[in-house]
């Protein structure tokens, strides 16, 4: 999936996925340096598929 979307940082795949269940009101995450910063802030702007939502929520099962 992250190579899908140009090959964005896998921690961006997982809380996209993270945001996009239906139980979870805002995923928490935290960067305790400068360089784990961008790929949280790069949420906000990948759209997950919903085929891919469905194949992460399987993988994680």
């Amino acid at each position: 999936v992250a190579a899908a979307h140009g090959g964005v940082e896998i921690a961006t795949v997982a809380l996209a996925w993270l945001a996009a269940q239906p139980t979870v009101v805002a995923p928490i995450a935290s960067a305790r340096t400068l360089e784990q910063l961008p790929p949280l802030l790069a949420v906000a702007d990948l759209d997950l598929t919903a085929s891919e939502i469905a194949a992460l929520t399987e993988a994680s099962a």
